[in-house]
Parts: C-alpha cells; sequence; structure tokens
C-alpha cells in the first residue's frame, strides 16, 4: 500500500497526464474556424478532424486490451504520452485537411492508452472506499482544461496563429512525461495475476462475457451518449439560437469549468460515502432539467451561462459517479484491459452521438440550428437509462465483493492477511 504523500504525488502525476490529454482534445474544438481558414479547409469537413481523433483512440483502446496489463504502468504510460507529444506537434505543422487528420489520428492513438493507464494507476494505488475522492481529483483535469485551455488557446491562435496552441500542449506533454517517468515509481504488482502471453484473446473473450463487465460499458455508453449529442453543438447553439456573442464564448468555458471543479471536488467524497447510484441522481436529475429547459423547449429570459454552466455540471457529476463505481469491476491484472474497452466504448459511443446530432440537425437561413429540440430529447432518454444501469451495478458490484469475501475468510487460518481469490 503506498504512504498517504505516494498517493498524492501519484493522483497528481495522473491528474497533470489527463490534464494534457483533454486539453488536447478541447483546445482544438473551438479553434475549428481558425484551422479552416488557416488550411483551405471546408468548414463543412470540420467534424472529420474530431473524428479522426476518436476513431483512432477507439482503435487503440481495443487494441491496448490486449496487452497494456503486460507492462510496468510507469513504462506503458511514458511511452503513450510520448507517442500523444508526437501527435499533437505534428498538428502544427499540418498543410492542409490530409496532413491534419494524420496528425490528428496519431494524438488519437496513443490518447486511448494514456486515458487507459491513467484511470488503471488510480485503482491500483487507491483503495476502493476512498476511490471516490481520488477519482474527483484526477477528473478535476477535465475543468482545468475548460478553464485554462479553452481561453489560452483562442487567445494564442490569434496572438500566434493556429500552429501556437499545438506546440504549447507538446510542450506541456513533454514535461509531464518526464515527471511521470522521474517521479512515479515501478507498478508491477499487477503483473503476478496475469496469464500467459498466448491467452490474450481467451482473456478478452472471458473478460466481456461477466454480465457486470457488459452492464459497466452499458453505462459508458449511455453517458457518453447523452454528453456528445449537444457537445460538438453546444457553441453554433449559444451562439447562433441563443445569441450569444463569440468574443465572450472564452467566458462560458472559463465558468463551466470553474464551478465544475468545485462540483467534482465535493461529489468525490459524497460517492464514497452515499455511493455512485445516489450521488449520479443529482447530476441526472439537473441534466435532465438543463436538456429540457435550455436545449429542447428553451425557457425564455434563462441566462446562457446558466445553461451552459449547468450542462458541464450535471454531465461532470455523471462523469465522475460512473467512472467511480467503473473502477470497481475489473480484478487489478485486468484493469487496463478494462479500462481500454472502456476507453473504445466511450470514443465510439461519444462518435456516434455527434453523427447522430448531425444527422438530426439543420442549418436554418439565419445560420441557427433546426431539429435542437429532437437532439435534447434523444440526450434525456440517454439520460434516463443510465441511473438504472448505474443502480444494477452497484448492487451486482456489492454482492460480487461480498461473494468472494465470505470464501476468502472462511478459507483463512485466524490472522491470516491473505489476499481475495479471483471471481
Amino acid at each position: 500500500m503506498a504512504s498517504a504523500r505516494s498517493e498524492r504525488t501519484i493522483l497528481l502525476l495522473v491528474a497533470a497526464v489527463q490534464f494534457v490529454n483533454i486539453l488536447d482534445v478541447m483546445m482544438v474544438m473551438p479553434l475549428g474556424p481558425d484551422l479552416a481558414s488557416a488550411l483551405g479547409i471546408p468548414v463543412s469537413e470540420l467534424g472529420l478532424v474530431g473524428g479522426s481523433y476518436t476513431a483512432a483512440a477507439a482503435l487503440s483502446g481495443v487494441a491496448g486490451a490486449f496487452f497494456l496489463d503486460r507492462f510496468d504502468r510507469r513504462r506503458a504510460l511514458a511511452v503513450a504520452m510520448l507517442g500523444l507529444v508526437l501527435g499533437t506537434a505534428a498538428g502544427g505543422f499540418a498543410t492542409g485537411l490530409p496532413s491534419l487528420l494524420a496528425a490528428r489520428m496519431v494524438a488519437g492513438a496513443f490518447a486511448g492508452p494514456a486515458t487507459s493507464l491513467s484511470l488503471s494507476i488510480v485503482a491500483d494505488v487507491i483503495p476502493p472506499e476512498r476511490r471516490g475522492k481520488a477519482m474527483g481529483v484526477v477528473m478535476g483535469a477535465y475543468s482545468f482544461a475548460a478553464v485554462l485551455g479553452v481561453p489560452a488557446g483562442l487567445e494564442l491562435a490569434r496572438r500566434g496563429g493556429f500552429h501556437v496552441p499545438f506546440f504549447a500542449v507538446a510542450g506541456l506533454g513533454v514535461l509531464v512525461a518526464g515527471l511521470a517517468i522521474v517521479l512515479l515509481p515501478s507498478m508491477r504488482g499487477h503483473l503476478g495475476g496475469a496469464a500467459a502471453p498466448g491467452s490474450a484473446l481467451r482473456e478478452l473473450r472471458a473478460l466481456a462475457s461477466r454480465p457486470l463487465v457488459v452492464l459497466s460499458y452499458l453505462a459508458t455508453a449511455a453517458v457518453m451518449m447523452a454528453s456528445f449529442l449537444i457537445i460538438p453543438n453546444i457553441s453554433a447553439y449559444v451562439q447562433h439560437n441563443l445569441g450569444y456573442p463569440r468574443d465572450r464564448l472564452g467566458l462560458l468555458y472559463l465558468a463551466g469549468g470553474a464551478l465544475s471543479f468545485v462540483v467534482m471536488r465535493t461529489a468525490g467524497p459524497l460517492l464514497d460515502r452515499l455511493g455512485a447510484f445516489r450521488t449520479s441522481l443529482a447530476g441526472a436529475a439537473l441534466l435532465v432539467g438543463v436538456l429540457y429547459a435550455g436545449f429542447h423547449s428553451y425557457v425564455p429570459g434563462l441566462p446562457v451561462i446558466g445553461v451552459f454552466v449547468g450542462f458541464m455540471t450535471s454531465t461532470t457529476i455523471c462523469n465522475i459517479s460512473y467512472s467511480t463505481l467503473a473502477s470497481k469491476v475489473p480484478l487489478p491484472a485486468e484493469r487496463a484491459r478494462f479500462a481500454s474497452i472502456q476507453s473504445a466504448v466511450q470514443h465510439l459511443s461519444s462518435a456516434l452521438a455527434a453523427f447522430l446530432s448531425a444527422r438530426m440537425l439543420r442549418e436554418l437561413p439565419d445560420g441557427r440550428l433546426d431539429g435542437m429540440d429532437g437532439v435534447a430529447a434523444l440526450a434525456i432518454m440517454f439520460t434516463l437509462a443510465f441511473c438504472p444501469l448505474l443502480l444494477w451495478i452497484e448492487r451486482r458490484v456489492a454482492l460480487d465483493l461480498a461473494s468472494r469475501a465470505g470464501p476468502a475468510l472462511a478459507a483463512r487460518p485466524a490472522g491470516s492477511l491473505g489476499g481475495a481469490p479471483p471471481r
């Protein structure tokens, strides 16, 4: 068991990795018009930039499930971060759509494993009873990326061109990768439970055949669909439908990210005390309310900043709830494998949601988006499906732990501290 000081160091390093990873994604979305102008990309094809990253991350997530659990976590994370850095830096050298797509695919291919390894490290180091608070620290990277990344990326691009944000994030990634190599301890404890190298496919099939794992992936898909039906369109919606000025767009991300960080720090300890389901109910209720009042049937006079901040805050609560609960599903020797498939499900679900919303929406002659009420209704449906799934998973996790603890205690000699047997 790691000491409290080493736990804090590891959590801060993992949070830094996630910050770079998320910032690499978030900075590209508001830079779309700049990229289109500088590289001669049709605005209608900007979706390919995010889609290429998502597709590569999904594929690497599936591939990583076969081998990530067979390596020292520290070394594997260092390789993933260095690949992410190279892909991000290459984006700054792009000369057109093909070279930009290639760069984003490289970045996405390494971002998927980096996320999987980060969550696996947290699950390796932090015991289940304190994991909610730990996940709150790590996922705070999302809020920091929103608070600092989007406004800074827009300003850097305004002053020095679209290249500068890519190079800045790459430089930050080099620093974080170096710190991870130097400060993270060697993490090989999960290797003791790993099977022979030739059984990777059998291990993956065994993992995917467990009902609890399938339920976890379904919950992942539901929460990502609910979020990403809205996220790719929220900037255009608040500007063209709600009349929010473009030059104040960074303020929305600043406010939303700041409040999300506060909520995340509060939600983590609540998760440890109340459980994932009861905590997620608050986030889901808020999300349904925001989706209905802000997107489905916009309430006149409702502040735009309230809609934006409410959406970010509610999705934050849902995300930390399912991430914390999902970390308790796999065994130590299969955590990276489990997280790799989970990462693939996240990216595939977000890509599917973005595609569905694009098919459902239509741009009117005055620039407004038509069809957002239908998109919001679909997002509400996925949100309502998410909560029962989380309740089901939470009960199955509790039963599973109880069933393993009983035989383990009965088999131990008095005073023994042996580990629990596998499921």
